[in-house]
C-alpha cells in the first residue's frame, strides 16, 4: 500500500492533517506528519522528513505533499541526496488539504503509486463551491 507524509512548516498542521486522513482512508494507509523545525518551531526539518518517509513506506513507494515553496526545496533536496535510499517518492503538486484526501482514500483502496499521486494533484481543480 502507498504511504503518504505531509509535510509542513507547522507540526500541528501536519500532525493535525495526519490525524483527519487517517481517519477518512483508515489504519491501513500509513499516513506520517513531519512538520516543524528541529528545534519545535515553525519551518521544515530534513531528518523529520527523511524519517517519515522511511517510515511511511510499505515497500510500495511514498506521496509527499507538501505546504509552502521551502518545502519543496527541503523534500527535493532529500531525494536528490538520497537520504531515503531506494524508497519510490512522488513529491505531488497538490494542495496540502484536499491532496492529502484524495491521495489517502484512493491509496486505501490499493492503488499505485502514480494513481495516487495523479489522485493528490487533480484534487487542485476540485471546486469547494
Amino acid at each position: 500500500m502507498i504511504g503518504i507524509v505531509l509535510v509542513s512548516h507547522s507540526a500541528a498542521l501536519a500532525e493535525g492533517l495526519s490525524e483527519l486522513v487517517g481517519q477518512v482512508s483508515g489504519e491501513d494507509v500509513r499516513v506520517r506528519p513531519a512538520g516543524g523545525s528541529g528545534d519545535g518551531g515553525l519551518g521544515t526539518d530534513p531528518d523529520r522528513i527523511a524519517a517519515a518517509i522511511r517510515a511511511a513506506d510499505t515497500g510500495s513507494g511514498v506521496v509527499v505533499l507538501v505546504d509552502i515553496g521551502s518545502a519543496v526545496l527541503s523534500v527535493k533536496a532529500i531525494l536528490a541526496g538520497g537520504d531515503v535510499g531506494g524508497i519510490d517518492v512522488r513529491l505531488a503538486d497538490a494542495p496540502l488539504v484536499e491532496g492529502a484526501v484524495a491521495a489517502s482514500v484512493l491509496a486505501a483502496t490499493g492503488a499505485d503509486l502514480a494513481a495516487v499521486a495523479a489522485a493528490a494533484e487533480e484534487a487542485r481543480d476540485v471546486a469547494k463551491l
